[in-house]
């Protein structure tokens, strides 16, 4: 966020760093890994957007912000939220969040990792993994999970606060820095994903998450 609101000339609003704020995305929408993703209609600007994500394995509400939270965890896989920047940056304008530039494709897997094999690289909150995404086999970017401003107990007390979280739940980390390529600018890496692309998402111990790009179907 504060690299992406620099290129605007904007600083960081600061109620980010007040609460762990998100949005909903379509669950409809999921797809997984090797499958087919396209733009949305009318858009040109197709990105990805490196992220870690939990599912929830255990029905829970009113959580603690600390690790006891994390009981309610089945586990973790890779998330890419796909996004269409030139629908996004005209809904953003309106004040209400994403919505049709985020609900065509989010992508998840290759599979699941319980917590229980991730504890070795858990600690304050965070796990410590690498991340990388790679366009057609070059590498685009690289970051660490443990560098998330939120703990991940903050963000599963904030989204189940006076609301029932299900099995099944997906609660994604948020786009690691460096993670999409609006960050680092189409300009800097040739431009947006195009039909023929292949995107690949790693994070370590966890496996790589591959998606083509295809033309929107006729």
């Amino acid at each position: 966020m504060k690299t992406c609101r620099a290129h605007r000339g904007l600083g960081m609003v600061p109620q980010w760093y007040d609460v762990p704020v998100f949005y909903f995305s379509n669950p409809a929408a999921v797809v997984g890994d090797g499958d087919p993703v396209c733009a949305p209609a009318g858009s040109a600007a197709l990105d990805y957007e490196l992220e870690l994500a939990c599912v929830i394995g255990t029905a829970a509400r009113n959580l603690p912000a600390d690790d006891a939270a994390l009981a309610c965890v089945a586990g973790f896989t890779i998330m890419n939220d796909w996004s269409a920047r030139d629908l996004q940056r005209a809904e953003m304008a309106v004040g209400l969040g994403p919505s049709k530039s985020k609900d065509f494709a989010t992508s998840l897997g290759p599979g699941l990792v319980p917590f229980t094999a991730l504890q070795p690289y858990y600690r304050d909150g965070r796990l410590h993994l690498t991340m990388t995404a790679r366009v057609n086999g070059k590498e685009y970017s690289r970051g660490d999970a443990g560098s998330m401003y939120w703990t991940w107990p903050q963000l599963l007390a904030h989204a189940s606060r006076d609301a029932d979280l299900r099995p099944g739940d997906v609660l994604g980390s948020g786009t690691v820095g460096t993670g999409c390529i609006l960050e680092l600018t189409p300009e800097a890496v040739g431009g947006w994903l195009k039909p023929g692309d292949v995107v690949e998402l790693e994070i370590e111990h966890l496996g790589v998450l591959r998606n083509p790009i295809v033309e929107q179907p006729g």
